[in-house]
């Protein structure tokens, strides 16, 4: 027994050769019958109207696959049978496959040329008709079709012979013109419609494209801030935990002083977390707002780590537009959390805030004493990480800019970013 695979296949290869194979046949087995009819009564025209047939099932059968050959073999078919006096069939009228075909699925040069003889073709065959050259003995279904048509038109007395000519040019540029004129628009329209679906797709793909990049791009902000926020807590408790070892046991105040800041900058980075979180999960609420006020409670939780902050500040604060306020933010955070990571713990982080035509803000830390002979550490060396290159994104995100520079006792790292005028 066959197996459901078997004859899905066999049903495939039915679907994919029925439609020239059903054609062909069918041309071929009335075509025959047609041509025997034909035959009686005119002796030795049987084998050329058996060939005339065949040639035009074959014809038909290359229709969708091979339209070129199609139409190559229908006017190659058509001029022998002319030669030859040949009587014409009814069946032929099935090369109206073949013109549909061609304008169908021939290449474009083929259409083109399918276009022009149609003209040519009509031309010729009312010349081949009208001077008498083709003379095929009066057999067959279409003598009997025209025969009454021809007594007809002969009893107007207006040119009898000349009318039927026009008439039966007319009808095959019909049979021809008509399925070629059909085959061009179905190919237009195939062909506009294939356009819009790869149009459809390519928006579709650059929609996709956009939706994948801004999932990465808020993966990576969100990366960010996570660094920021946990980072900056991280080394103000660090900081408070390893001064704790050194306090006296004997003075449990400064203890409890600094189990406070601990648990205030763990709370304030729960706090943040929260809502960096909740801007990723719900990014309709937005961001909050930001002020030179939080900007100084930066400062303060600075302190708290133990490490003394000094601010000068000129010029004329100006209010800073919410996305600059917020990487004003993020940004102090990380320039305060490299100078207490990296800075020497008994000196003093120097801040400034400059108000200009942009809004300068610089953390300056003193740079550890290195060992005799030790080398000290480059920029690129002590900014290697998250730090640096996330502020210099963050500042290009709104139109800043990131200066560092260090020297043999200090590094400075300095965010220029955009005010509102």
């Amino acid at each position: 027994m066959s197996s459901p695979d078997g004859w899905a296949r066999a049903r495939r290869a039915l679907a994919d050769v029925g439609p020239d194979v059903v054609p062909a046949l069918t041309v071929a087995v009335l075509g025959l019958m047609e041509a025997r009819s034909a035959a009686v009564g005119t002796p030795g025209s049987g084998v050329p109207l058996g060939a005339l047939v065949v040639a035009v099932a074959v014809a038909v059968g290359l229709w969708r696959r091979a339209p070129t050959a199609a139409a190559t073999l229908a006017w190659v078919t058509v001029m022998v049978q002319v030669a030859g006096d040949v009587p014409p069939l009814l069946t032929q009228a099935s090369v109206a496959l073949v013109a549909y075909g061609t304008a169908r699925w021939g290449r474009h040069a083929v259409v083109v040329a399918g276009g022009l003889s149609l003209p040519l073709s009509v031309l010729a065959g009312f010349l081949v008709l009208q001077s008498g050259l083709y003379d095929p003995p009066d057999t067959g279904n279409v003598s009997q079709v025209a025969a009454p048509l021809g007594e007809a038109v002969g009893a107007l007395d207006v040119g009898g012979t000349s009318l039927v000519t026009v008439l039966l040019t007319a009808a095959g540029l019909l049979v021809v013109g008509l399925p070629w004129g059909a085959g061009v628009t179905v190919r237009s329209l195939v062909r506009a419609r294939t356009s819009q679906e790869k149009a459809l797709a390519a928006e579709t793909r650059e929609a996709e494209t956009a939706e994948v990049a801004l999932l990465r791009s808020q993966q990576a902000q969100l990366a960010a801030d996570v660094h920021d926020v946990v980072g900056h807590s991280l080394t103000v408790i660090l900081a408070q935990a390893e001064s704790g070892q050194y306090l006296p046991d004997d003075d449990p105040a400064r203890l409890k002083r600094t189990l406070a800041v601990i648990a205030t900058s763990a709370r304030a980075s729960l706090v943040d977390v929260h809502d960096v979180l909740r801007v990723v999960h719900d990014p309709a609420t937005g961001p909050g707002s930001t002020h030179v006020g939080d900007l100084d409670e930066l400062l303060t939780g600075a302190r708290r780590s133990g490490h003394p902050v000094v601010l000068a500040e000129s010029g004329r604060p100006r209010p800073l537009e919410p996305d600059v306020a917020g990487v004003a933010y993020r940004v102090l955070q990380e320039m305060l959390t490299n100078a207490l990571r990296h800075g020497r713990p008994s000196a003093s982080l120097q801040v400034r805030r400059d108000w200009g035509d942009e809004l300068r803000m610089s953390v300056a830390n003193d740079r550890p004493v290195t060992e005799p002979g030790q080398p000290a550490a480059s920029v690129a060396e002590t900014g290697s990480g998250l730090g640096l290159p996330g502020m210099q994104k963050r500042l290009a995100s709104v139109g800043g800019r990131l200066d560092v520079t260090a020297t043999a006792t200090t590094w400075t790292a300095t965010a220029h970013l955009p005010v509102r005028a």
